[in-house]
């Protein structure tokens, strides 16, 4: 075992961050006292090379952790910066210590018998006695205190577990530090896990090294004056410090930009030949390789396997994807236990949003397993059981969308997007099964449209639609949603073209339900495009068609609340409240937020055609409450033009903001619609008209800037909160529930009653049943 020359007790002060100042672990007798420089402790730490850089944060809770705790074990993934940390607040803190601070590198042991020699050997003891390595240590450490730091435990865990604890039992005065992919499992030790490092600690770090092999790279004149450039370099590097540094140690022959052109094979550009390095960090696939070797082959297995995962995962979507083979089911759970342990799996700290803990590897870890998957000859197999298993998820989805659950759906599939196109991009690379990538991308429609992602949406669709497939069904609902996703982008050329489409291959095949739905999405274009009479008569139709099948479900019931904002824009309002009243109290018996949400809009604008501003106001803010709920992205744009409506003769300059953020939202969405004829329903273009007039163009665009900057959510939160008490009577009024409860508060009521209520066919109520009002 190799002896490192001692530092004095003016080492701790190597580095930037918490070492400057007083040591928060060092206690009373933290600091050497004043006068004569006393003599150097005793000890073996090494003396860095280069500057500590970054961890301030994450060096002084370590101190801290230290003080308070006799065995503290850092944690994580090879090339975190295990080793430096510690070395850096050990030596912060070896003042405290009047036997020493001693390191004891164990990488390059690999028999555990020799473990009491080497920890021995680092120490300097010597024993002419004939007493055992162990009594020579019990009697070294028997009074004073010191911190022996054992780095690199993960190898020889059962060993240094056994042996920390025997010499805490019998020496009062010891302390001990480890390093490790593991934790030792003793009584009383503290975990420190260690991840990625910040980005702003990513990007000084690669400057910092970068400056060493490239001088001036830092500097304001020389070729590191591109910081957005390094934080994507750090970024794609999952920001672990031994990447950070052999990618900089690339700059002497590459530039940054070639280095981030490279990193699809980052194992072949990140290696490193410096010889202060230890060998397992001489290479950014040695290091995570040397965790490889520690692993048990089912452990090795799940790696692999893991690697299809496109983001974080949950236990049982691991269960379902990697059981199999040399992994039976029942062997998951403890393999994924152990690796975690070892740092290889991160835990996330928060649940997800169906209450089930995730994880997730980061990227570098993933390449790493799906290199050992396709080794393997197993990926192709994986990556279809995982497509199936997002299959089903958008399956479960889309039927409990219509239910109290739809903010729980909406998170879940956020939470999943990432996973979910990973199974898109399979679907359209397995020209065996084409009509999967269609089924998933139409099964998700209202994601794309309530998430705001109509872009993405279409891109999918498009995508999977140039495919012919062989399941005319599966074809017309994509072709449908396609239809749907180009309308609500104003596409409306595109939009006609896949709906004609969907309606001739309806017609082919029977395809009663495809037909009603182009149809209906054929009337909101034309509502859109300011032909509410044509608007009517098609949704009209739509609704007569979905009465026929039986169906009930969110676009069923938007199909009437669309009819119902169809009849108010052309001056119809008795008709327009009646249609919206009914789709309302349909959709609070469901517990069906969205399209409430809607059905609340459209009776906003039957209220204010009919004068009845307050009415109005209050609709739109129940509507608004519900969108936001649901980060609805598109409707509360929509929401929040029809409340500057509203509002702007009173507040101009508020009206303004809230069209400021309000354009954020189109950003975000699509573009903006066009103006809805003659008859101007178009709230916005109204709102900016009558804002701009009474603020004068300078002093609007600097409220609309300012709603700009605040941001689409900000306004609303702010906005809901402010208006929540003043409009609940209005909303009680709106809804013909004097003196009951509000819209908002009904339906949250009906959710919680309907929590577990499924929709069905033949629903006691059934939707637009005769006795019912029709157009």
């Amino acid at each position: 075992m190799r002896r490192f020359p001692r530092s004095g007790p003016n080492s701790r002060d190597y580095g930037d961050g918490p070492g400057d100042g007083p040591d928060p672990a060092a206690g009373p007798g933290g600091s050497a006292p004043s006068g004569d420089q006393p003599d150097p402790l005793p000890g073996n730490l090494p003396v860095p090379l280069d500057r500590f850089v970054g961890r301030r944060s994450e060096a002084a809770r370590l101190c801290l952790r230290m003080a308070a705790s006799r065995l503290v074990t850092v944690t994580g993934m090879g090339g975190m910066g295990k080793t430096r940390l510690a070395g850096y607040c050990a030596a912060r803190v070896q003042n405290r210590f009047c036997g020493g601070v001693w390191l004891v590198e164990l990488s390059t042991l690999r028999d555990g018998a020799l473990l009491d020699h080497a920890v021995v050997e680092a120490l300097g003891l010597s024993d002419r006695g004939g007493h055992s390595p162990r009594s020579t240590l019990h009697r070294h450490f028997a009074t004073g205190s010191a911190l022996l730091v054992l780095d690199g435990v993960e190898h020889l865990v059962p060993e240094c577990a056994e042996l920390t604890e025997d010499l805490l039992r019998r020496s009062p005065g010891l302390r001990v530090l480890a390093t490790g992919r593991r934790t030792l499992g003793v009584a009383g030790e503290q975990d420190f896990p260690l991840g990625p490092l910040s980005e702003e600690d990513a990007a000084e770090l690669f400057r910092e090294r970068a400056s060493a092999v490239l001088p001036g790279f830092g500097s304001s004149g020389g070729t590191g004056g591109r910081p957005a450039a390094v934080r994507e370099l750090c970024a794609r590097l999952d920001r672990i410090p031994l990447a950070v540094e052999l990618a900089a140690g690339r700059l002497r022959a590459l530039s940054l930009q070639q280095i981030t052109q490279r990193l699809d094979d980052r194992f072949t550009l990140l290696t490193g030949s410096a010889h202060g390095h230890a060998p397992r960090h001489r290479a950014l696939r040695t290091a995570i390789g040397w965790s490889h070797e520690l692993c048990t082959p089912e452990e090795r297995l799940l790696w692999a396997r893991l690697s299809v995962f496109g983001g974080d995962f949950g236990l049982e979507a691991a269960e379902y994807l990697c059981a199999g083979g040399d992994l039976p089911a029942d062997r998951v759970l403890p393999a994924l236990d152990g690796l975690v342990a070892q740092s290889v799996v991160v835990r996330e700290e928060r649940d997800g949003a169906d209450g089930q803990a995730r994880y997730r590897l980061l990227d570098t870890v993933r390449e790493y397993g799906a290199d050992w998957l396709a080794e393997l000859g197993d990926r192709d197999r994986l990556r279809q059981r995982h497509r199936d298993w997002y299959l089903g998820l958008a399956t479960w989805c889309e039927l409990d969308w219509f239910s109290p659950r739809q903010a729980e759906v909406t998170a879940r599939l956020e939470q999943e997007l990432p996973n979910l196109r990973v199974a898109l991009e399979y679907s359209l690379e397995s020209a065996e099964d084409p009509h999967l990538g269609q089924y998933l991308a139409g099964t998700l429609w209202f994601h794309w449209v309530v998430c705001g992602r109509l872009a993405e949406g279409s891109h999918w669709l498009e995508r999977t639609l140039a495919v012919e497939g062989h399941q005319p069904e599966v074809r017309a609902k994509a072709l449908w949603a396609a239809g749907l996703l180009h309308a609500l982008r104003a596409d409306t050329v595109r939009a006609l073209g896949a709906l004609h489409e969907c309606l001739d291959l309806a017609e082919a095949h029977d395809d009663a339900a495809a037909t009603a739905y182009a149809t209906q999405i054929l009337g909101c274009l034309a509502l859109t495009d300011g032909d509410p009479a044509r608007a009517k008569t098609l949704l009209t139709e739509a609704v007569e068609r979905f009465r026929g099948l039986g169906e009930l479900n969110t676009l069923v019931v938007l199909a009437q609340v669309m009819l119902a904002l169809a009849y108010a824009r052309d001056g119809e309002t008795a008709a327009a409240v009646a249609l919206g009243e009914e789709a309302r109290e349909v959709l609070v018996d469901s517990g069906e937020q969205w399209a409430l949400s809607y059905a609340l809009y459209a009776l906003a604008h039957a209220r204010l055609a009919g004068g009845e501003r307050d009415r109005a106001t209050a609709l739109v803010v129940a509507s608004l409450t519900l969108k936001r709920e649901l980060d609805d992205v598109l409707g509360m744009a929509l929401a929040l033009e029809t409340l500057a409506l509203l509002t702007v003769a009173e507040a101009p300059e508020h009206a303004a903001e809230l069209l400021g953020a309000a354009s954020c939202g189109w950003r975000t969405a699509g573009p903006r619609h066009p103006s809805y004829g003659a008859r101007g329903e178009d709230h916005g273009a109204r709102a900016r008209e009558a804002a701009r007039a009474a603020l004068g163009g300078a002093a609007y665009e600097a409220a609309r800037l300012r709603g700009r900057r605040r941001g689409l959510r900000a306004v609303v939160r702010a906005e809901v909160r402010a208006r929540r008490g003043r409009t609940a009577a209005a909303q009680r009024a709106a809804h013909g529930e004097e003196p009951g409860p509000s819209a908002v508060e009904a339906g949250t009521r009906s959710g919680s009653e309907n929590a577990d209520a499924r929709p069905t066919e033949g629903r006691p109520r059934e939707f637009g049943a005769p006795g019912a009002w029709r157009p």
